[in-house]
């Protein structure tokens, strides 16, 4: 008699690996090459943030689309080459659009996400185009919030223990809070001995880690008040860009203060 039985689905840790590789390889390509491949990666995913963002905060159609639309202009002018670059004509033309999606549509959580969206793309352009150490510090800021996702996992997996933030987000614990800052911390040494990582950027990265994992919960925050289980439904196994980068969110602008604000206020670079 012939099985009639449905096949079998891919079990969802799989399904999370290949995405998850996928998804590495194709920001590794946009990282190395920088100027316009990187920023046009940068705004597609922007794009997607701030579309999944007007869904979770209920904004209409149309108050989504003027979102939209509001947030290009910032994200236009940081193009490379041919644009202002990241700089004060972007973070004046941010701070723009969010008062115009605001006193426009009268929802203040729509215009707040154009500074969650773009204030991060902001800093991860201003990081890469430092001059040497770019490449090198893009990759730290992104892949330690990758490296502290999976410590995080493995270590809430194996470890389990107290609830982090139960009433949020259940299935993350305190171990995972730990396991994640740990490979953060890891991932940053072997990155100080292999690629001349500053140990300034070395001892920052467990309190970065932290600061992931509150992007994380504050994700979760948005997404249970909005009765979502994920943000989107792009990427298989993740969700949607919401849920990929929501702890490079907060990230992000910490380590271009870190990394460019911060040298040039003190002389130091």
């Amino acid at each position: 008699m012939s099985d009639t039985s449905a096949p079998k689905r891919p079990p969802e840790l799989a399904v999370r690996i290949v995405t998850a590789l996928g998804l590495i390889a194709m920001a590794l390509a946009a990282i190395m090459f920088g100027g316009l491949l990187f920023w046009l990666l940068a705004v597609a995913l922007g794009m997607v943030m701030m579309a999944e963002w007007a869904d979770l905060v209920s904004a209409s159609p149309n108050h989504k689309r003027l979102a939209l639309y509001a947030l290009v202009v910032p994200l236009a002018i940081m193009a490379p080459t041919v644009g202002a670059g990241p700089g004060f004509v972007a973070v004046g033309l941010i701070g723009a659009a969010f008062f115009f999606v605001g006193a426009t549509t009268k929802r203040a959580w729509l215009s707040w996400g154009i500074v969650y969206v773009a204030i991060p793309i902001l800093s991860l352009l201003l990081i890469r185009q430092q001059k040497d150490i770019g490449l090198v510090y893009t990759l730290w800021t992104l892949a330690l919030v990758w490296a502290c996702d999976i410590g995080a996992y493995f270590a809430g997996r194996m470890i389990g223990g107290p609830k982090l933030a139960p009433v949020v987000s259940p299935n993350k614990t305190w171990a995972g809070l730990v396991g994640g800052m740990i490979a953060a911390t890891l991932f940053a040494v072997a990155m100080h001995y292999g690629y001349g990582l500053g140990k300034a950027a070395v001892l920052a990265t467990p309190f970065l880690a932290v600061l992931a994992q509150c992007g994380d919960l504050f994700e979760s925050w948005l997404k249970r008040r909005a009765g979502a289980k994920d943000s989107g439904t792009l990427f298989p196994g993740h969700g949607g860009v919401l849920d990929r980068l929501d702890g490079v969110v907060p990230v992000a602008p910490a380590a271009a203060l870190l990394v460019v604000v911060l040298p040039k206020l003190f002389g130091l670079s």
